[in-house]
């Protein structure tokens, strides 16, 4: 059975979540809800938010684990069966992903959403309608992003849509003439994460992103363009 490797190794119990509001996944409705409660009576508890960067079959899934000041978890080149248990074990209070959740409707080559964060963040990738992304094998790493929402749905805890480009400008300005490993290198020192790995990869610093653009919607600092979570400001 695999048993995923923890950079933390000492964990305090979290909160446990129950069901609330919970919508079909794929009908671009609003991002699952839940309402957490305390676990386990009156004991101290930890929150924990996941970001999850999607890629194609071959290069599987990078997932961080976040708490309030530290990394916990940074993994890659996961299955989506890795990723739920990964998730799952650290108990997150909400989960991020960087994928869509939805195609456009029927006839449509973007979503509301999309256009709108082009218009009022940064630039992003259209998801056409269904028949399109099945038709391209270019449109492989949503639907395998569109398996890990199903997945992961499944369970009691928010999962919601992301994009990590919008939250880097959102907190660390436009990228300009910066190459963009230069512009996240940056961006992920200032947000000021305890053990964070002295190398990463893009996919990785996309990964904490989603965790961080996670614990800010879990405070009420988000804003909802379409079915995607933006930061509302700077962190």
């Amino acid at each position: 059975m695999w048993t995923p490797t923890r950079l933390s190794v000492a964990r305090t119990p979290v909160a446990m979540a129950v069901p609330g509001n919970l919508g079909p996944v794929g009908s671009c409705a609003t991002p699952v809800r839940v309402r957490a409660v305390p676990a386990w009576g009156m004991l101290r508890h930890v929150a924990a938010w996941v970001g999850v960067d999607v890629g194609g079959k071959r290069k599987g899934f990078d997932v961080a684990v976040i708490d309030e000041r530290r990394v916990l978890a940074l993994q890659g080149h996961l299955t989506r069966t890795q990723v739920v248990d990964l998730a799952m074990e650290n108990r997150p209070a909400v989960i991020a992903i960087d994928s869509p959740c939805c195609c456009a409707p029927g006839g449509r080559t973007a979503r509301d959403g999309e256009l709108q964060l082009a218009r009022s963040v940064c630039a992003i990738r259209w998801t056409p309608d269904e028949a399109h992304v099945h038709a391209s094998a270019y449109y492989v790493w949503i639907l395998e992003g569109l398996a890990v929402f199903d997945a992961l749905t499944a369970y009691d805890v928010e999962v919601i849509e992301v994009f990590p480009t919008a939250s880097w400008t959102r907190w660390h300005g436009k990228r300009g003439s910066r190459t963009r490993a230069a512009w996240t290198r940056q961006g992920l020192a200032a947000l000021g994460l305890d053990d964070v790995p002295a190398r990463t990869n893009q996919d990785q610093r996309d990964a904490i992103a989603a965790a961080m653009t996670a614990r800010q919607h879990g405070l009420g600092l988000t804003e909802t363009m379409g079915d995607i979570v933006v930061p509302a400001s700077r962190w």
